[in-house]
């Protein structure tokens, strides 16, 4: 094994990057009756590398599951340049429906990240995150404006790898924040999210607006 690949392999490792897709949260605060799509701004922490990220998610809901996509791109503090990451979940509700205010969501997502090097699966340093998530949100109807708190615990799962020689790390991770919604489906939404082990705890705050509409049959 090159002392060059496991010195690049413990340098990555040592530095964190919170949450699913760099620079951004771990959203888990329920499963939309329809479609919905998220535009996000994020500013982490120093310790998870500083720095911008910006973020697009869709949403779709089919009854009581639900399933993501996201893309990001983070510009950490340094160097000029961003790294591009994708991600995607699958969500199941386990308690809660339309008129109960309550929602339990158990949710299953992956992140993928090749840190300055593309999204193409060559050699160098590759990123996969696992995050395992239950998402407690509660619904608080207005006259024109939906308002929803949501907190979710997670473990939070990370295979780094450079050149073939790999390292894994598992952490709990929280997450939480607040959408308010519209009845036309426009809505804002902001979000916290941090990592808790041994060493570092990175930490990313998110900003955002979003727009959501019902589709038949969904």
């Amino acid at each position: 094994m090159r002392p060059s690949v496991i010195l690049a392999l413990s340098l990555f490792v040592a530095l964190p990057a919170a949450a699913q897709v760099r620079g951004l949260p771990v959203y888990n605060s329920g499963i939309p009756r329809g479609m919905g799509f998220y535009g996000d701004i994020g500013f982490p922490n120093d310790e998870a590398g500083g720095g911008t990220a910006y973020g697009i998610t869709g949403r779709a809901g089919l009854g009581p599951i639900g399933f993501t996509a996201i893309v990001s791109s983070y510009n950490p503090d340094g160097p000029v340049g961003s790294d591009v990451s994708v991600g995607a979940t699958a969500n199941l509700r386990v308690f809660g429906g339309p008129l109960v205010p309550l929602g339990v969501t158990l949710q299953g997502g992956l992140g993928y990240a090749k840190p300055d090097a593309g999204l193409l699966p060559t050699e160098d340093i590759t990123e996969w995150r696992f995050p395992v998530s239950l998402g407690f949100a509660l619904t608080i109807p207005n006259p024109a404006l939906a308002i929803k708190p949501w907190l979710a615990p997670r473990v939070d799962i990370t295979r780094t790898s450079v050149d073939n020689v790999s390292s894994t790390d598992t952490e709990f991770g929280l997450s939480g924040g607040i959408e308010l919604t519209l009845l036309n489906g426009l809505g804002v939404h902001a979000a916290y999210d941090r990592l808790f082990g041994g060493g570092p705890q990175p930490g990313v705050f998110a900003l955002g607006a979003h727009y959501s509409f019902r589709v038949p049959g969904l």
